[in-house]
């Protein structure tokens, strides 16, 4: 769980979005997916995936915005990456426009 929570604050970090606001929300999404590992022991190799997803949503919805954004896009539009796979074990960020692979989670 600690490692997972390191991999997502690593890519907070280099979004320069590693401030308490969203530290507090990663913390609060980590302590939700504890409960689901203890539910689904078989799901602890799925949990960092998980929980970027969580936070990317929940920073979203509370008004933070997109994250992360890509960056190597040439769209002119702004998007974000998402997770893949959904459920599955080596999550990376993919562009959602291209569906490209920018980097492995943890390492933005």
């Amino acid at each position: 769980m600690l490692a997972a929570r390191a991999l997502v604050l690593r890519d907070l970090g280099a979004r320069r979005l590693d401030v308490a606001a969203a530290v507090d929300v990663l913390d609060a999404a980590l302590s939700e997916r504890r409960w689901w590992v203890e539910q689904w022991p078989e799901g602890a190799a799925f949990v960092a995936g998980q929980l970027a997803q969580d936070v990317q949503d929940r920073l979203l919805d509370a008004g933070v915005g997109r994250w992360p954004s890509c960056t190597p896009c040439t769209e002119d539009e702004p998007h974000e990456l998402r997770i893949e796979p959904d459920l599955g074990p080596d999550p990376q960020w993919v562009c959602e426009k291209t569906g490209r692979p920018v980097a492995p989670l943890g390492a933005l």
